[in-house]
């Protein structure tokens, strides 16, 4: 079967038109002729078997398929060129392309990061923080620090930490809740894609989890937002959730309840042996630093 992936000139061609909405200013940036700009269109129009573009005067403008059809366009040459320019550009040896999810990078990484361009002068860290799965597999990158089943991301990983829940909640609430039932008495906030959560902590509490009021956040990051805003109580997630606990103002209930949960952080990339240098000095210094910072 002939595959309907057009040439890449052709998408080249075509985004730059769409961009500037003319074939004379493509064909300026491009350095070809308008004539070459509109032929490109032209045999893109041809192959896709819908028209992209409706021919004015002086412009073109996009019609509904043009439309629909550029973003994934540019996203798709915006990830060839971050990938060949990571892989084979003059930035090669010096940059270090880094997916992390969001509680992490935040809570934990910001601590560590100028400690660690400190002893490798020259190599920086490009990151991109996200929560969702969609968010980890765009666009060129060495490494992913991610929660939850290291294998949904890549071939290997090395486990960097697990995480303790407990109850956190503004002072004022806080304060009114001296036993494990009290806990009933407000919402309480669940980030509904982490196996570990109020379930189980109300459980080792010997509190009947049924009888919870419970909303839901799609980040700890959330849930502790609507935590500061007295929409009830969250879940911290130790020690990665501590940074965004003490920035919002909440404070532990039940002192000593500590529940261990049963996913992890991990570092995340398809092959060991083929990591490039930057991204092997950052595994070392990073596992290297979680020991010594004693995560479990």
């Amino acid at each position: 079967m002939k595959s309907r992936i057009p040439s890449l000139n052709w998408l080249r061609v075509f985004e730059a038109a769409a961009r500037t909405e003319s074939f004379a200013r493509a064909a300026e940036q491009l350095h070809m002729s308008p004539a070459a700009v509109s032929q490109q269109v032209k045999s893109l129009e041809e192959r896709l078997g819908a028209p992209l573009f409706v021919r004015k005067a002086h412009a073109v403008t996009l019609t509904e398929a043009g439309r629909a059809y550029l973003a994934p366009v540019q996203q798709s040459l915006m990830t060839l060129e971050e990938a060949t320019e990571g892989l084979f550009g003059r930035t090669r040896e010096q940059a270090l392309y880094l997916n992390c999810v969001l509680i992490f990078a935040h809570g934990i990484l910001a601590q560590g990061l100028s400690e660690f361009e400190i002893d490798n002068p020259g190599l920086s860290v490009v990151m991109n923080t996200g929560n969702s799965a969609v968010d980890f597999h765009q666009g060129f990158v060495d490494l992913k620090i991610i929660f939850g089943n290291p294998h949904a991301y890549g071939a290997e990983s090395d486990r960097i930490m697990g995480e303790w829940l407990y109850p956190v909640a503004m002072p004022d609430v806080a304060a009114q809740i001296t036993q494990p039932a009290d806990l009933l008495d407000w919402p309480l906030i669940e980030v509904g894609t982490h196996r570990s959560g109020w379930r189980q902590v109300l459980e080792e509490v010997k509190v009947m989890p049924g009888a919870a009021r419970m909303v839901f956040a799609d980040s700890t990051v959330m849930a502790m937002a609507m935590a500061r805003a007295g929409r009830g109580i969250a879940l911290a997630r130790a020690p990665a959730s501590d940074a965004e606990m003490e920035g919002a103002g909440l404070v532990p209930c039940l002192a000593g309840l500590r529940v261990r949960g049963s996913q992890a952080y991990h570092l995340v990339y398809d092959d060991l042996r083929a990591l490039r240098p930057p991204a092997r000095k950052f595994r070392d210094w990073l596992l290297a630093w979680g020991a010594a910072q004693g995560w479990d």
